[in-house]
């Protein structure tokens, strides 16, 4: 696994899983929570180590749960929680403090590695106030790092003037098609890790067939290629498998390298 070292000189792996459909039933978004864990696990044996959840997702007691049964150390394993951005989360530094804590207690964790605001709040006043509550779980020991989700241009930059504790991270849309690549170099310029959601699931098949004719030189698929361009761009990528052999596909991407050529047309995809 490779990584990259954060503005607060912790570091972050390239590479993770998403888990906003584990533990529940049939795999759906708004499915029953089941708390089986048996495909994290298949994830977490494969090498994955980056494990993004969040309140929304209702599912941290398995990410918690499966943590433990892997018998691997806590310390290997970099967490990813996200509070929601609604009223009932955030409208009161007490509640923001009331979900932290939640969480702290469903994943069953002494500490989180990187927690979100998972969406912007109805202003850059109002973002800024729920990241002061953050940044004293950060001096508590609790949260290591914290950074936001969703955040365009200005509410970033916003952030980043007035915190004590700058984000780490920035975490949000993006795959060939969408790239929004003036957010990407504006999380460079400030030292932001821009972190891409979604990587795969929304390319359509046009873009799909560009990138399937450049796999086919590297011996790849066209996910891998993907995956392997943003993380040579400088992102973190988080793709989500409930199957074991896509699961270690989505690994499997650190073994080639795309041509200045490749990299350009992918660059240029729906530009």
């Amino acid at each position: 696994m490779k990584y990259l070292k954060m503005n607060n000189d912790l570091s972050i792996p390239v590479l993770g899983t998403g888990t906003n459909t584990f533990g529940k039933e049939n795999n759906i978004f708004s499915g029953k929570i089941t708390y089986d864990t048996l495909e994290l696990l298949s994830a977490i044996k494969l090498g994955y180590r980056l494990i993004d959840t969040a309140i929304m997702y209702r599912n941290e007691a398995v990410i918690g749960k499966a943590v433990k049964e892997s018998g691997i150390d806590r310390s290997e394993f970099f967490i990813t929680s996200k509070i929601p951005a609604d009223k009932e989360y955030t409208d009161t530094d007490e509640n923001v403090e009331k979900y932290i804590y939640r969480s702290l207690k469903e994943l069953d964790m002494n500490y989180i590695d990187l927690y979100l605001i998972h969406f912007p709040l109805e202003s850059n006043e109002e973002n800024l106030r729920v990241w002061r509550v953050l940044e004293e779980f950060v001096k508590k020991g609790l949260i290591k790092s914290i950074g936001v989700s969703n955040f365009n241009e200005n509410q970033l930059a916003y952030l980043i003037k007035h915190s004590h504790i700058k984000p780490v991270l920035n975490q949000f849309q993006s795959y060939p098609g969408k790239h929004q690549q003036s957010l990407i170099d504006f999380c460079k310029e400030n030292n932001v890790i821009p972190e891409a959601y979604q990587s795969l699931t929304k390319i359509d098949d046009k873009t799909k067939d560009i990138l399937i004719e450049i796999a086919k030189v590297y011996n790849k698929t066209w996910s891998q290629v993907v995956l392997n361009y943003q993380i040579n761009e400088g992102l973190v990528v988080i793709p989500k498998s409930h199957n074991k052999d896509h699961q270690f596909e989505n690994i499997d991407v650190f073994n080639f390298e795309l041509s200045e050529k490749d990299i350009e047309i992918i660059k240029k995809i729906g530009s």
